[in-house]
């Protein structure tokens, strides 16, 4: 389907067509757009830290903008059906006035007439109408599926325990530098120093370096899962420290090690975890961890007050 500008054209080109036809669009647009994902992951060059950064930026876009549009067709759907359904009653009314005067002249058969064929005008506008209600009921049953999805369960989970904390969720871009920039941003929270993302995969791939023997337990190759050999954590680090590749727990102890502060990671499910609570002065450096927010793996948001929540929540440059 073209892109759509206006709320109008919308409206017209979703005019007709039945909530079945558009979920199964949207099944076929979810499922070309993982397969063009994947075609996208997989033309990025692995050593060109820009080129694959702009493709992660350009596959969080797709996928927002799919998720935008059709979360609006399914509403712009509800409305255009809803001004629909009385016109569409009107329409069957109109003609069979006109039927009944017509077949008031044949004088005789008039009553036998009329009677079999506003019955059978009824059957259409009844079927017409139980359609309609159906049509409603499968839109409104779609968005209240669509609030216990995981990622919009997990959404409001993570916001819940941020307000108890009177704080707010600050969106940080899914371009495999989340980890770093959500850590770069509560830095600048606390009034503590800067640094750029560079510099903190640096800083982290040295320090797992300089503590292998206390890590490498905990690394295991993702496709084997056996523990890491010397040349895998070799690979291992000079990955961090080149490719915007994703960060977990390793780097999380080794953030908190460099940096010498506490970082709190806030996640829907269980409480929350902390590295180095035992070993460094707050305040800690909060962040959230969201398992399902984005298709294509975990993500790491910062936090703000919550009255800073209307302009700090924007995203932070890479």
């Amino acid at each position: 389907m073209s892109h759509l500008t206006t709320e109008s054209e919308l409206s017209e080109a979703l005019s007709g067509i039945s909530l079945e036809d558009v979920l199964t669009r949207h099944r076929r647009e979810r499922k070309n757009l993982q397969a063009k994902i994947q075609a996208l992951k997989k033309n990025a060059p692995k050593n060109d830290k820009k080129k694959r950064k702009e493709t992660m930026e350009e596959v969080a876009r797709l996928e927002s903008d799919l998720e935008k549009r059709q979360a609006t067709e399914l509403a712009e759907l509800e409305e255009t059906q809803q001004k629909e359904e009385p016109s569409s009653q009107r329409t069957s009314d109109e003609p069979q006035d006109d039927l009944k005067e017509e077949l008031c002249n044949d004088e005789g058969e008039e009553n036998t007439c009329t009677t079999q064929r506003v019955s059978k005008a009824q059957k259409r506008r009844e079927k017409k109408a139980r359609e309609a209600r159906q049509r409603e009921e499968d839109i409104r049953a779609a968005a209240e599926d669509a609030k216990f999805a995981p990622k919009a369960v997990e959404a409001r989970t993570i916001q819940a325990k941020l307000l108890d904390r009177k704080l707010a969720p600050h969106s940080i871009p899914s371009d495999g530098d989340c980890l770093y920039n959500a850590v770069r941003h509560q830095l600048s929270q606390n009034g503590l120093a800067a640094h750029s993302v560079q510099e903190l995969r640096n800083e982290t791939a040295n320090y797992i370096r300089a503590h292998k023997d206390a890590l490498i337990c905990y690394m295991t190759n993702t496709k084997t899962g056996n523990l890491l050999t010397d040349s895998e954590f070799e690979q291992y680090c000079e990955t961090l420290r080149t490719t915007p590749a994703w960060g977990g727990q390793i780097e999380l102890k080794a953030l908190s090690s460099v940096l010498k502060v506490p970082i709190e990671v806030l996640q829907a499910e269980g409480p929350p975890t902390t590295q180095g609570a035992d070993e460094f002065a707050g305040p800690n450096l909060l962040i959230t961890y969201h398992r399902h927010m984005y298709s294509l793996g975990e993500h790491y948001n910062s936090t703000v007050p919550i009255d800073q929540a209307d302009t700090g929540n924007t995203n932070e440059s890479g």
